[in-house]
Parts: structure tokens; sequence; C-alpha cells
């Protein structure tokens, strides 16, 4: 069984120019190597493809897959998540991951968290500020301080540190002003949310999704506080530690069932995670749903959560492309 492997790699996209904040998002060497071996000592052979564009490069030559091991996150737009998932569906070839759709949706958290309140999920209280036309408009908003603020469509929490956390009017229109500027994107405003932060890995589709586990992000003294910043996250081993949620922690449940049932409800497939964050009464709260979580072996969130429970990446590489199968 032939395996593609799509990918946007960081390293392109700087020598054209990029800063390492807009291409953080975007994979590694290594990771690449590490889902290649991976599908390798699975018994797959590969083939590195690369980007969107040249995916299309190769389907203009005819070539194909059997299925096509997709991590590609694209630089620009709300959809360019989808990009890759919608070019694959239209030459009929089977990916793993999300499909178009929930790719875009999930991107964009300000819509994530419309579809899932309306299905009874819990998530904080939010408003969206679309443009610097609104910012006149913000003493009238609904929400009490302290508030959350970060762009609508990043991830890696780019956009995020310790001012993101506003506690006054003119803190969020100064704030908000800078943001608007930068990411040229709408923003999402939510109530803060002052409790415990996990991250909860989920496998598989539908019915047959199971959360493999749950970890807490713990803040080091030489961390920014309170949040999963931008700066904390780069530099995680210097301010950031983990530990796993144990499952008869009275809290596993009812984080499991949050982070399980916004998961179900979008139509998330495969693997990937849900950020789930306690109030100021503990009850938990989705933050966001990542359908296309990164897989570097050493530093993204879902192989260090495996890393805590001794459970192999190549089991981690397996458990994803079974549940992909099951739609070849």
């Amino acid at each position: 069984m032939k395996i593609g492997l799509t990918y946007d790699l960081r390293e392109d996209y700087i020598k054209e120019g990029y800063s390492l904040e807009e291409t953080a998002e975007l994979d590694k060497v290594e990771t690449i190597e590490g889902i290649e071996q991976a599908l390798q000592v699975l018994g797959y052979e590969t083939e590195r493809i690369g980007n969107a564009k040249q995916l299309i490069r190769a389907l203009a030559k005819h070539k194909t897959w059997d299925l096509v091991f997709n991590i590609a996150e694209g630089l620009n737009g709300f959809g360019r998540e989808s990009v890759v998932p919608s070019i694959l569906e239209t030459y009929g070839i089977p990916y793993t991951f999300s499909d178009p759709l929930v790719s875009s949706l999930c991107l964009h958290k300000g819509k994530t968290k419309i579809i899932t309140k309306h299905y009874g999920i819990s998530t904080a209280d939010f408003f969206q500020i679309n443009n610097e036309s609104e910012l006149k408009n913000l003493q009238n908003h609904p929400l009490n301080y302290p508030l959350f603020i970060k762009p609508v469509a990043e991830g890696t929490s780019k956009g995020i540190d310790q001012r993101c956390i506003i506690r006054s009017y003119d803190n969020l229109v100064s704030v908000a002003t800078d943001l608007l500027k930068q990411f040229k994107q709408p923003l999402l405003v939510e109530t803060f949310l002052s409790g415990r932060e996990f991250t909860v890995c989920m496998v598989g589709t539908g019915n047959e999704t199971e959360v493999l586990g749950i970890m807490e992000i713990i803040f080091g003294e030489n961390a920014e506080k309170d949040i999963y910043s931008y700066i904390n996250k780069a530099d995680y081993e210097n301010r950031i530690s983990y530990r796993l949620l144990e499952d008869q922690d009275p809290l596993f449940n009812s984080v499991a069932d949050v982070a399980l049932k916004a998961w179900k409800t979008i139509n998330c497939r495969d693997a990937g995670r849900v950020d789930v964050r306690l109030d100021s009464n503990d009850m938990p709260m989705m933050i966001e749903i990542n359908p296309l979580a990164g897989l570097n072996p050493k530093d993204s969130d879902m192989p260090l959560l495996c890393g805590l429970k001794k459970i192999p990446y190549v089991n981690l590489i397996e458990k994803i492309v079974r549940s992909s199968l099951k739609r070849a």
C-alpha cells in the first residue's frame, strides 16, 4: 500500500522571506521524517508530496496514492487547512483527518463556538470584533472583566501573550487595535477562564472515538502566567510542564465528556485535540477544537501526551491510519 505525505515545510517558507512567527504552525523536517519512518515501520510504502502546489503538480503528472497522510496547514485564509483535503476529494483519493468543511470551521474559533454553544457544549461567553470600525462600540459589550482576546483563526497560540488578559475598556481597545493591525483578521473576545487548563487527545471517528488521554498544562516560574501563550509553547521545556489527568481523578470524566461531545458534534475524524479550561467554579469549558493537531515526535502536545502514557509514536500513527482506512 502506497501512502503519500502532504505537508507545509516551514523552512521552505522561511526561505521565501516569511518570519518565524508567521510560519509557526508549519512543519519541521523532523515531523515529516517521524511520520514517514513510522509508516514504513508499519509496512507501508511512502512518498513525500509536499504542499498544495506540489500536490497539484504531482496530480497533473497522473500520480496517485492509496491514501494520503495529510498534515498540510496552509498559510493564508480561513480555508487554508481545507485546501489539500478539497483537492484530494476532487480526485477521489482517501486521506487522513477531517474533511474540508470541518477543517475550515474549526480554524475559525468564533464560528466553532457558535455551533458548539448551540448544541449545549460548555464554552465561555464571547463576542467577536470584526474590524476597527467596531472598536468605538466596545463600551457596550455584554461581558464582565477580566476578558481574554485572541485572533480568531491562528494556531500555535500566535498573537497570544500576557496582554491578552483584558481588565478594562481602555485595555480592550488598545490590545484589539494592535491585534487587528498585526493579524488582519477578526478577534475573539471571551470571558477569561481562570482555572486549570487541559488538552484532551482524541483518536477515532464518530461513535468509535476514544479519549486517548488528558494532559494538564502546568505553568512554571519562568512562564507567562495563566496563559498557554506563543512564547510559552515555543520555550515549553523551560516554562511549561505537563502531567496526566488520571482516570480516577474526579475531573476526568467531566473534562472528557466536554471534549468528546465537541469532537463528535463537529464530526472531526481520526485524531486531534480539544482544549478545555476550568472556569472560576471549576466547570470544564471548551476552548477550541484542533482537528489537525501537531505531530512533531518531540514537541507537539499529542505526542507529548503519548510519551507520558508510554504509547509509542508509531502506535499513534497506526491508530490514525487505521481510522482513516475505514473510509478508503
